[in-house]
């Protein structure tokens, strides 16, 4: 770890993230106009990364960030050509993330963390450099890993609680940009039956499950379908000025950036609205 040189990017306080493999241009300028400062894009996408030139092309500060791409599905050979190709047009403007997944989703997936410090190497030898990528990351080796050869980490589904740790850990030069979901609804109920239904998948995963047990919460709490304390943890629900204040929680522990994922609103005609609401509670439209 480094703590004299900072490689930290400026992304802005928050973002948008997007389970959608790709963002639309006319989406893009949209996020940008109401002040967020990235747009992440999960859901693995693929190694060519064919989306985000039309993106950055729609755009003028907005930027775009992989969270993640997959090791096991995206060749580093090619991403770092995707890297290149982006950063030439759009320069500073992409910030590449990247991750091991999830075991239980790949037949290949084994020592995924020497796997993954080979990816690095692999990026390394292409020139990609360590300020303009970071690393999706949960427990301690791999936080360590984030602030070693990367610009910083992206944890994925956790709490203000656990972003004060990995802030403890990485220092305070290294980048660290928590990913939080949001339902805008002021019903616990609805907010909590949306939750559920997104946190089903990740309730089977093992490194999110041994998160949340390093983070205090029973082998109750993480039984399918969670717990209404585990369901509230992760996903801010009630008004909009309750959502932000849940937000800026994140940023209290140390976060840099709060990468925000909106429920129930992904098609852009319920998406933007969402967004805008969030935007006024969280003071970043212009």
């Amino acid at each position: 770890m480094t703590d004299s040189v900072s490689l930290k990017p400026d992304l802005g306080k928050f973002g948008v993230w997007l389970g959608s493999r790709s963002i639309a241009p006319e989406l893009a300028a949209e996020v940008e106009k109401l002040g967020y400062g990235a747009a992440w894009i999960g859901a693995s996408p693929d190694a060519e990364l064919a989306w985000v030139e039309p993106a950055l092309e729609q755009t003028s500060t907005l930027q775009l960030a992989t969270g993640i791409v997959n090791i096991w599905t995206a060749p580093a050979a090619a991403v770092a050509k995707s890297y290149h190709r982006i950063e030439e047009a759009h320069p500073g403007r992409f910030l590449l993330g990247v991750g091991v997944g999830h075991p239980e989703a790949s037949q290949e997936y084994q020592k995924p963390y020497d796997a993954l410090v080979s990816y690095l190497d692999e990026l390394d030898s292409a020139i990609v450099p360590n300020s303009r990528r970071v690393l999706a990351a949960l427990g301690p080796r791999v936080l360590r890993l984030a602030a070693e050869r990367s610009a910083g980490a992206h944890p994925y589904l956790t709490t203000p609680e656990h972003t004060g740790r990995a802030r403890h850990l990485l220092g305070n030069t290294v980048f660290l940009a928590p990913e939080h979901k949001v339902v805008l609804t002021a019903d616990p109920d609805e907010a909590r039956a949306v939750g559920r239904k997104t946190l089903d998948f990740y309730l089977g995963l093992g490194n999110y499950v041994n998160n949340w047990l390093r983070l205090g919460f029973t082998d109750e709490d993480v039984r399918k379908p969670g717990s209404d304390r585990l369901i509230d943890a992760l996903v801010a629900y009630g008004s909009p000025d309750a959502i932000a204040r849940r937000l800026n929680e994140h940023l209290d522990a140390g976060a840099d950036h709060v990468a925000v994922q909106v429920l129930g609103s992904s098609r852009p005609e319920k998406l933007v609205p969402a967004l805008t609401e969030l935007a006024g509670a969280l003071g970043i439209t212009g």
